[in-house]
Parts: C-alpha cells; sequence; structure tokens
C-alpha cells in the first residue's frame, strides 16, 4: 500500500483550530452544543452535497435533525428543513432535480420530495407504517424501503392493524417461541425487517423479501443491504436464512426481480457473513463483502467481485490484512473506494479492480461516508479527529490535495482548547509490539505532575482511533485535567487479523497483560504522570476489563465501569447474539464451563477484599447486548466484600446513554467519583 500519510496529515493539520490563550477547556455542554453531521450523498452532477445534521436541546433533553447543503467547491452552507421533528436520510432524485428524505413532522416515517428549484417538500407516501430506510430506482420510477412489519400480515395495512391492536391491548404480556426475540436495544414481538417496493409516487407498495426472515439483517450487516441493478429490474439485498438466528452470522446475498419472484441466493456456499451488495455502473457485476469463519463477527470482511453472466467470482482484497468497511465503485467501474481501520485511524484507499493493487488516499484521522464525483477524479466524505466532530472534505483520487468544505462547528471550537492526538509504541509481556493514543491536558505544562486516566475500548475487536467520539470522548476527559491513554491492546482492528484474533478465548489474559505492560511504559516514559494519581475506565469490553482488574491488582486508585460483564455464565443466558460467546469462549458454558469460570471476574469475588479499589459500576435497563444484571452482580459483589462502590442505574438507556441530560449526569458523576479517589 502506498503511503502518503505525511503529506495528508500536513494538509489536514491547516484545518485544526490553533490553541490561543482565549480559550477555555471543554464541558459537556460543549459537545451537546455541537451539530452532528450525519449522512451525506453528492448530487448526480456533482456540483451539491446533502447531508443530515442533528442538533440537540439540553433543556429538552432532544435532538433532531435537519437536511443541509452545501456546494462540492465549499462556501456557504444552506440549511434544507426547519421542521421540529426528523427530517433526514437524504437521497437525490436520479435527474438530480430534487431530493426525496424521511421525515415524521406528520406523525410516521415517510417519504417527502423537495424540488430544488424551490417550493415546499411534497409527502409522497401515506404508508400505515413508518418507512425506515429507502433508495431510489436507477430510472427514477420507484422506491425501494425498509418497513418492520409481522410477517403474518398480508398487506401493510394488516401489519399496521396488528401494531394498534397490540398498543391498545391492556394484556402486555409476550409470548415467545425462538431465538433472537431481543436483539441490542430493542425486542422483536415477532416482527421482521423486509424491503418493498413502491412508485416513485408512494403507490403500489410490493413486499419483495416476504417470509420469517429479516431483509435487511438483523446484525452483521454492511453500512446499507439492499440495492437496485443499474437497469432498475433487479435488487439485491442481504438476510439470514438460518432456522436459530441467534446462533448464526450467516448473512447472505439475495437477488430478486423487481416484478416480484423468489429470491436466488447468491452465497449459498459461505455459511459466514456476506452482506452490503453494490452493482458495477455497467450492471456486469456485483461487488460484496464477505467472511470466512463462521460464527466468528469480526472476522477479516474482504471484496468479492460476482461476474453476473458466467457466475464467477473473485477475492479482490486478499492482500489486504484489515476488514473493509464502506466500499464504492468509481463511476467508470475501473476502481473501488473503501475506508478500513489502520493503527488508530479511519483511512480512505483506492482499489484497482485489475490490478486489486491498493493506494492510500486519506491517511490521517476517521474517514466516512465516501462519495466518488461523476468524472472519478475528486472523493468526498466527512472526518474527524481527536479535536474535531465530523465535517465534511473533498480529496483529489491521488491524494494530494485535501479540501475542508464545512465549517459547522468552528463557533463552538474556536473557543475551545483541545490538544492533538499523540501516539506511542510499547513492547508488551511477549516482545509483541502495541499501539496507544496519548492525550494531554488542555494548557498542559510539562513542569506540572498529571493524573492518568486509562481508557479501555469497547468490542473487544475495537479500536481507539483520532475521533471526536461523543460518549467516550477522549478531549473531554483531558478537559477535567487529566492525562489520558489509549492503548490498542491485542484483539482490538486495525493491526491486522491475527492481533484481532488474539482476544478469543483469552479474555482476561493477553489482553490484559498488555494493558499493563502499557501501563509501564507510560509511568516510566512520561514524568508529567503522576504515579499515584491512576485511574481507569472502560465500557461493554472495556467495562469487563475494568471488573477483572478489580479482581487482579490494585495498580488504580478508583475504577469506573459502565455497561461491563461481570458474569460470563449468566450473562450467556440473558443475551441475544449467542454466536458471540460461543465463538469467544469455545462453545456454551454447558459445553466448555471451564473457559467461562477462568474469565469471569464474578470467580475472583474474594480478592475485592484484598484490593478494595473503589469501583462505579454504571448500566442501562434497555441494555440487552449486556444485560443490566450484569451491573447489579458487580455492584453486590463490590458491597458484600467492602469495597467503596457507587451503582449508576438508568432505567431509560441501552448499552449507550444517548438522552442529553442522562449524559450530563454521566460525566458530572464520573468525574465525581475519580476527583473523589484519585486524590487521597
Amino acid at each position: 500500500m502506498q503511503n502518503k500519510s505525511l503529506l495528508v496529515l500536513a494538509l489536514l493539520g491547516l484545518c485544526l483550530l490553533p490553541l490561543t490563550a482565549q480559550q477555555r477547556a471543554m464541558r459537556v455542554e460543549d459537545m451537546w452544543a455541537m451539530k452532528r453531521i450525519g449522512q451525506v450523498t453528492l448530487s448526480p452532477n456533482g456540483d451539491w452535497l446533502a447531508f443530515e445534521v442533528t442538533q440537540y436541546n439540553m433543556d429538552k433533553n432532544s435532538g433532531n435533525s435537519d437536511i443541509w447543503l452545501v456546494s462540492t467547491r465549499g462556501g456557504e452552507t444552506r440549511q434544507l428543513t426547519a421542521s421540529p421533528k426528523f427530517d433526514g436520510t437524504p437521497r437525490w432524485k436520479p435527474d438530480g432535480t430534487a431530493l426525496a428524505f424521511l421525515s415524521d413532522r406528520d406523525g410516521s416515517q415517510q417519504i417527502y420530495l423537495l424540488p430544488m428549484q424551490g417550493g415546499e417538500a411534497m409527502k409522497l407516501t401515506n404508508l400505515p407504517v413508518d418507512v425506515e430506510d429507502f433508495v431510489w430506482s436507477p430510472d427514477g420510477t420507484r422506491f425501494a424501503f425498509v418497513a418492520t412489519i409481522y410477517a403474518s400480515a398480508r398487506n401493510l395495512a394488516e401489519a399496521a392493524e396488528l401494531d394498534a391492536r397490540r398498543e391498545e391491548s391492556k394484556v402486555k404480556a409476550r409470548i415467545i417461541d425462538g431465538l433472537m426475540y431481543r436483539c441490542f436495544n430493542q425486542w422483536r414481538d415477532g416482527k421482521h425487517t423486509h424491503v418493498f417496493t413502491c412508485t416513485s409516487e408512494g403507490k403500489e407498495a410490493k413486499d419483495l423479501t416476504p417470509g420469517l426472515y429479516d431483509s435487511p439483517p438483523l446484525d452483521l450487516g454492511g453500512s446499507r443491504d439492499f440495492a437496485f441493478s443499474p437497469d432498475s429490474k433487479e435488487l439485491a439485498f442481504v438476510r439470514n436464512e438460518e432456522p436459530m438466528v441467534a446462533i448464526s452470522t450467516n448473512n447472505d446475498v439475495f437477488v430478486v426481480p423487481v416484478s416480484g419472484g423468489k429470491p436466488t441466493c447468491l452465497t449459498s456456499h459461505n455459511k459466514a457473513v456476506d452482506n452490503q451488495p453494490r452493482y458495477s455502473p455497467d450492471g456486469r457485476f456485483l461487488l460484496y463483502k464477505t467472511m470466512q469463519r463462521v460464527g466468528f463477527e469480526a472476522d477479516r470482511l474482504k471484496i468479492v467481485l460476482y461476474d453476473r453472466n458466467s457466475g464467477e467470482r473473485q477475492c479482490l482484497s486478499e492482500a489486504l490484512d484489515s476488514s473493509i468497511a464502506e466500499c464504492e465503485w468509481s463511476p467508470d467501474g475501473r476502481f473501488v473506494v473503501f475506508n478500513t481501520d489502520k493503527e488508530g485511524r479511519e483511512i480512505v484507499c483506492r482499489l484497482d479492480v485489475q490490478t486489486k493493487q491498493v493506494e492510500t488516499i486519506v491517511a490521517g484521522h476517521s474517514n466516512r461516508e465516501l462519495n466518488i464525483s461523476p468524472d472519478g477524479k475528486t472523493i468526498y466524505f466527512k472526518q474527524q479527529a481527536v479535536n474535531q466532530p465530523f465535517e465534511i472534505f473533498a480529496a483529489d483520487i491521488a491524494g494530494k490535495k485535501v479540501t475542508q468544505l464545512t465549517f459547522l462547528n468552528k463557533p463552538v471550537l474556536a473557543s475551545l482548547a483541545m490538544n492533538e492526538i499523540e501516539e506511542f509504541w510499547f513492547t508488551s509481556f511477549d516482545g509483541k509490539k502495541v499501539h496507544g493514543l496519548l492525550l494531554k491536558p488542555p494548557f498542559f505544562d510539562t513542569n506540572n505532575k498529571y493524573p492518568l486516566l486509562y481508557l479501555i475500548h469497547g468490542g473487544p475487536q475495537g479500536m481507539w482511533s483520532d475521533e471526536f467520539h461523543y460518549r467516550w470522548n477522549l478531549s473531554a476527559f483531558a478537559a477535567h485535567g487529566y492525562v489520558v491513554a489509549a492503548v490498542n491492546f491485542r484483539g482490538s482492528q486495525g493491526y491486522g487479523q491475527e492481533w484481532c484474533d488474539a482476544v478469543s478465548k483469552d479474555w482476561g489474559g493477553g489482553p490484559y497483560q498488555d494493558l499493563m505492560a502499557g501501563l509501564d511504559y507510560l509511568l516510566a516514559t512520561y514524568p508529567f504522570i503522576d504515579n499515584k494519581r491512576l485511574a481507569a475506565a472502560g465500557a461493554s469490553y472495556g467495562g469487563y476489563m475494568i471488573n477483572w482488574i478489580a479482581t487482579q491488582n490494585d495498580r488504580f486508585k478508583v475504577l469506573v465501569s459502565h455497561a461491563g460483564v461481570f458474569d460470563l455464565r449468566s450473562k450467556y443466558g440473558a443475551t441475544e447474539e449467542l454466536w458471540f460467546p460461543e465463538w469467544e469462549f469455545n462453545g456454551t458454558p454447558y459445553e466448555n464451563p471451564e473457559l467461562y469460570a477462568k474469565f469471569s471476574p464474578s470467580s475472583y469475588i474474594v480478592n475485592f477484599k484484598k484490593y478494595k479499589t473503589p469501583t462505579l459500576v454504571i448500566h442501562g435497563e434497555r441494555d440487552y447486548r449486556v444485560p443490566v444484571t450484569q451491573a447489579f452482580q458487580m455492584f453486590t459483589a463490590l458491597q458484600r466484600m467492602g469495597v467503596p462502590s457507587r451503582l449508576i442505574y438508568f432505567p431509560d438507556e441501552t448499552h449507550f446513554i444517548t438522552k442529553p441530560q442522562n449524559a450530563r449526569l454521566w460525566w458530572k458523576e464520573v468525574f465525581a467519583w475519580i476527583d473523589k479517589w484519585i486524590n487521597q
């Protein structure tokens, strides 16, 4: 892979605001005052970018999204919609004369159309159910859209009637006959996602994916898992047809005539993940992503090229030792642009379809929402960094020039003092090199000593990166006066598949030793870190690791565990994706109880008495990925063993804290807890 990182990073450095004496440290309210850019889409003529912007109101404890517009040449941004309700998911009409989008301004989320020559948005669909996502057919005559319905319903009207009956019923019991009955943050209640088509006037809705399956799938999908062929006659989509989805990662790519009929599976030969179909501009090929290992959700995602004429397929990214995220065709079909994790960054690359050669276009920060100009010479995307929330950028296809197009958050950022990310490498217990990110607090003085906040990411196959994370925001932690360190221990993505694999079957082993070796390195290398004031915090797997640390050592003066696993055995029976623990711990706890017990913090409760590290435990009731009882068990054990501890329970939150006032309380309590104990 050709690396243009030095040039790109130098250019991007021009976009970051310098620290000045008039600036102050960031507060929680500043994060919630920032405009958050969502989906970005390029007009067919390449002149305009429509994008979704969400703004939050702390007093109202809510957010709202609208559609904005900016020229691809830069300049002033313009807000196109101003409804007090949601307006989002912008989709250009293929001839470029109008912009379709989703809105719930009339109570139900439907498709609206905004003429670009001026005028009010028109409501196109008036369906009895919500439209969750949609795309235009290339000829502009139809939409394909996603709705969640009871599969037994004969039509959308009957599906809506069943919803109304359930809502009006005084009996709220759920009758469940199989797995999975809930997923991540929602109960399924016997409903399924289906892909429908309708005319561009919103008429003649037809279900193209009937049956007791989810299309798109509940999990392990791509950035969008349904697409029209260029001639508008075929629809590709993704679903999992296994009888027990809870233990299966077998998402497959199907095609079906837009006129209706029985879907054809294109990937029946592969029992692992296949997703994100993309037709080539000339319609000859279908591009999709694939994994190889059955049951492993963090296997390497490769790009496969399927020839619709011959049925032959070839892997285009075999030589690339990282997973593909988004991937989009160039207009001429000669190359594919994609993004992928690499050593704490999310980079943008170009893949030549003929030679399979990969070149880096943008090597710095974190980049998503890829769009390619009609002439194939420019890439448009949104980019974020540790000290900059998402803004929209452009880069020439050679990666020699990067230009920032939007500056929505400049007024807020101009008043804040935030540093750029630094990085370090260290040698772990077994001689392997490990990468980490370091962020100094604003107004940093090398003559001072600072407490260290050691952050641990989730996944476990995740990655700390140069991004502006709204829940675990490195700059927000640093603003409170901490030096923040974040290590990408074994199991992290962005360092090759072998490194990613290394956490499985070893949750409390190698990753824990990496973290401890990283702590040793930091204390030996950076004299401004106060080795007597050390704190650690993490969520999900990071919360698990905090619970594990609490039973393994007393190196930290204070710990924060959010949505952390405490007892792997009881979690198995209460979670929704059984393929995950069965891969990570080599089977079920009934078949392999030893590994579940070995790496459960609950197996070492007696050590709480020995180490007694003050621990804050946080969890949301609607978290079905890591059920809230894990926090209750952890807190009970801490209290029973006499360890200083506090539990913060959010009855209205999921695996994440998403409401503004809840988030403000979260930050307040986390800072208060760390400050209380780190200075004793």
